[in-house]
């Protein structure tokens, strides 16, 4: 009887092992059906996320994508509109505010020889006679080292107006009409038939205000030439720190007198933009009219215009 107690308790006690065993393996297979269930459930949750995201960055990209063209548009239109009138302007009075002067006239340092210079100031300097006028006069000038703007200026003695007006457009690849043109707009020097030393000191008007004198460093013929075809050169290099720029729409003032206003220019090249970094403004209508203007017209770059064509034929071919 104990002994079949004990086979009956050891029997009892298997099956209990066999049952949890049988038990067990259930539950882990129902945990391992679990787990994959959340793992398909958290993959598809976050295929879901992922293209409701997709589509909310395609939907912005869409709509950057119009915005950025409407304006480019709207860019376009507005500059086709401003270039209409110009182009209406310059058929009306052969002044343009956006083409001045074309880059290949402006930028050109072989545009003439030292002897047609010269041939130049005797021609359109012929109401001058005597040591003081430009055809004549001589200018003692100095060295000036080579650097990024320009090449080097071998100084000299008793140069000439035109040796120096020649060497100063080599050395900075400066068109000599230009220079000529410049000599001429700022001070009649190359027509003036008694030109004073004012005129000379400051030939170019180059740091030299109209409210004040001549910067020292820049006074003198020499200085004056040479130092703006440099300083052309200069506002090309460091043109993100100026106002005017080549290529888009630029505000430009009729006058000094903020009263006065201006007008948005659409500026075509670098030459044109490096004139009105030069000379700030622009004609009004008064002064595109007629020669006297009103109290709000400035005539610097139209009479560059005027100069240049009236010598050397359109500026902005």
């Amino acid at each position: 009887m104990a002994r079949d107690s004990l086979w009956w308790r050891r029997s009892a006690g298997s099956a209990r092992r066999s049952h949890d065993s049988h038990q067990g393996r259930r539950q882990r297979h129902g945990w391992r059906r679990r787990r994959r269930l959340g793992g398909k459930l958290h993959r598809r949750r976050h295929s879901r996320i992922a293209r409701i995201i997709g589509g909310i960055m395609a939907v912005a990209c869409v709509l950057a994508v119009g915005l950025g063209l409407a304006r480019f548009m709207q860019w376009e239109y507005e500059i086709s509109a401003v270039q209409g009138e110009q182009d209406a302007v310059a058929r009306r009075y052969g002044f343009n505010p956006g083409n001045i002067i074309s880059d290949g006239q402006f930028f050109n340092g072989n545009a003439m020889s030292r002897a047609e210079i010269q041939s130049f100031l005797n021609v359109h300097g012929a109401s001058c006679s005597g040591g003081r006028c430009l055809k004549s006069k001589t200018f003692d000038t100095v060295d000036r080292p080579a650097d990024n703007l320009c090449d080097a200026y071998t100084g000299a003695n008793g140069e000439s107006a035109a040796a120096i007006i020649d060497k100063a457009a080599r050395a900075c690849d400066i068109s000599q009409k230009v220079l000529l043109t410049m000599v001429q707009k700022e001070q009649h020097l190359v027509t003036a038939a008694a030109p004073t030393d004012f005129q000379y000191k400051a030939a170019m008007g180059l740091s030299c205000p109209d409210s004040a004198d001549c910067d020292p460093a820049y006074a003198g013929f020499f200085n004056q030439v040479y130092g703006a075809a440099r300083r052309y050169q200069y506002y090309r290099a460091h043109a993100k720190n100026y106002r005017y720029h080549a290529g888009t729409l630029n505000y430009v003032a009729y006058h000094p007198d903020k009263a006065c206003g201006g007008s948005t220019v659409y500026i075509e090249n670098e030459a044109t933009a490096l004139l009105y970094v030069y000379t700030p403004y622009q004609p009004n209508s008064a002064a595109l009219r007629a020669n006297t203007g009103d109290s709000c017209s400035s005539y610097g770059n139209r009479n560059f215009s005027l100069i240049y064509r009236n010598w050397f034929g359109d500026p902005g071919r």
